[in-house]
């Protein structure tokens, strides 16, 4: 053996794999204070903060289930909207036979997670625009097979009944921790995915489809699990969306069918850093802030909010978080890996080291 392979074997058993460049038990004792702080907020935030941060939560649950399917499977859907309503009428229907709307929301996320499995069969096959255009269609078909049933309300949608009695500002208390349990778990949930063996095969699946499948992937089989995944999550969202809304009403602008909360969740995902786990929590805090600053400018909220996501996709194409990333290598959610050589290992705490990210 040369010495050239002998020095470059020395080298490789001295290699280490990380998830990340920074102590991770800082990072979960750091998200554990902020999650007991969020969850102490209902006792010293108004009602009227609480509301919009529940409106923020619902578009993060969305935005997270949104970034897992076009950010880790190349699932680009206009019509994740379809999985929203649905959820917000599995809490409407079990409520009008006297079930409580906070056990509606388990029988939400698993109602849209059982109905995604037979739309999933009709788009499995498509890519790309297909793809996108058909869960639109998928979306509108959905909703108008759902207004054509006058005892849920019809097109006119109808009331939610089962928290009328409770005080304003209680009932608004529960929302927010509802939304905010809904959150944790899909953001969770995502973490807990991408870091096992499925998350890999997402990252093989994205980079080349056609490579993943020569190695033994099954790529039909992990893609359908991130769509029953974001299906869940979407319709949990919608349930909480029903209980904060008090009814449920198919179409118009801010009906639970509406298009406008894929713009919402597609807006957050790409200002905030597509394919990171961080992207759409950052992006939710930027589309909340531009929201309630402008809305009340009509016309013009939607053309900032418009150039904001033109100018993010001309010079950060990694959004806000994967510039970040970029730079200092910050990662919350560490779930791809660095390899580190053995002389980066040593000087790991002296200077920023030159080690390969890896998927």
């Amino acid at each position: 053996m040369t010495e050239t392979a002998q020095a470059t074997a020395r080298s490789g058993e001295n290699l280490k794999v990380t998830r990340s460049r920074r102590n991770e038990i800082w990072t979960g004792a750091g998200a554990l204070i902020l999650l007991v702080v969020l969850f102490a907020f209902p006792y010293y935030v108004k009602s009227g903060p609480l509301g919009i941060m529940v409106q923020g939560l619902i578009v993060l649950t969305l935005a997270s289930m949104w970034n897992l399917l076009a950010g880790y499977a190349g699932l680009v859907s206009v019509g994740q909207q379809a999985f929203l309503g649905l959820g917000a009428y599995f809490v409407l229907i079990p409520a009008m036979h006297g079930v409580t709307p906070w056990a509606g929301l388990v029988i939400a996320a698993l109602g849209a997670a059982v109905c995604a499995v037979p739309l999933w069969w009709l788009v499995a096959r498509l890519r790309l625009g297909y793809f996108a255009i058909a869960t639109w269609v998928l979306a509108s078909v959905v909703m108008l097979l759902i207004e054509q049933v006058s005892s849920i309300g019809g097109g006119t949608g109808m009331p939610l009944p089962g928290l009328s009695g409770m005080n304003g500002a209680v009932l608004t208390a529960y929302t927010y921790w509802a939304a905010l349990i809904v959150a944790v778990l899909a953001i969770g949930g995502v973490y807990l995915l991408l870091r096992s063996r499925v998350g890999l095969v997402l990252t093989a699946i994205r980079d080349d489809e056609r490579a993943a499948r020569s190695s033994g992937v099954r790529v039909g089989t992990a893609r359908l699990l991130v769509f029953v995944v974001a299906a869940a999550g979407c319709g949990a969202a919608g349930g909480v969306l029903a209980i904060e809304q008090l009814q449920v009403v198919p179409g118009t602008s801010g009906g639970v069918f509406s298009v406008q909360w894929t713009a919402e969740m597609a807006f957050a995902v790409i200002i905030g850093g597509i394919g990171t786990i961080e992207g759409p929590i950052l992006g939710t805090i930027v589309y909340m802030v531009l929201q309630q600053t402008l809305q009340s400018y009509n016309a013009w909220y939607l053309i900032v909010l418009g150039i904001v996501a033109i100018a993010i996709a001309l010079f950060a194409r990694r959004g806000l978080w994967g510039t970040l990333d970029e730079r200092f290598h910050l990662r919350l959610f560490p779930v791809g890996y660095y390899l580190w050589s053995p002389g980066e290992q040593r000087g790991r705490r002296r200077a920023t080291p030159q080690a390969a990210p890896l998927p």
